[in-house]
């Protein structure tokens, strides 16, 4: 069975919620920029894994409009699928985390004077869900794009990033809101919006 037309939208849908993604970043009204109290430099590391990680499912691509694995009949369109899934929810997700995080937003890990601790929201259901947008993005553009040792390497340089990230950011955040803080993460699990093993 070709379902060459498939992983073709598929494709088209994932470049237009890029385009959707970027578009939000350059158009959406920013809150203005506050001085930061504290930084933590380290955070910019984990940035550029990060990116590295786009980089290499971009760049170790397969011939295009074809499926990641062979599949077996029908079983192939679940992939282009679920890349449309991931890639839309992602942009929704990333979108509703930073309108929710208002002043408190920012690409590297610091505090702003008046600095709240953000629970409302996407907040309530996992403590970085910008990083699990983040992570679905580049599953979703890999399940398009990449060969599968692609979307391997770039999801272990999304892991190393996103850990370097969030170690940065709760090092603060403990740091200034304490036993809140502390709660906050003993209730809301990090990165999924569930708790493995329970």
């Amino acid at each position: 069975m070709n379902l060459r037309w498939l992983h073709l939208a598929a494709f088209v849908i994932v470049i237009v919620n890029w385009i959707v993604f970027a578009a939000f970043f350059v158009f959406e009204k920013k809150p203005r920029r506050e001085q930061a109290t504290r930084r933590e430099r380290l955070s910019v590391i984990g940035i550029v894994v990060q990116g590295l990680s786009y980089g290499t499912v971009w760049m170790l691509e397969r011939p295009r409009f074809t499926p990641i694995v062979p599949l077996p009949g029908l079983l192939e369109a679940l992939l282009p699928i679920a890349a449309v899934a991931f890639s839309t929810a992602s942009v929704w997700l990333t979108m509703r985390s930073i309108r929710t995080l208002g002043k408190e937003w920012s690409y590297e890990a610091r505090l702003v004077e008046g600095h709240r601790l953000v629970t409302a929201g996407p907040y309530g259901w996992m403590r970085h869900p910008i990083y699990t947008a983040m992570a679905g993005k580049l599953l979703a553009t890999g399940l398009v794009v990449s060969h599968w040792i692609g979307l391997l390497a770039g999801l272990v340089l999304m892991a190393i990033g996103t850990a370097i990230r969030v170690r940065s950011e709760e090092k603060l955040l403990r740091t200034q809101f304490g036993a809140a803080y502390e709660d906050y993460a003993r209730r809301v699990p990090a990165i999924l919006p569930w708790r493995l093993g329970r």
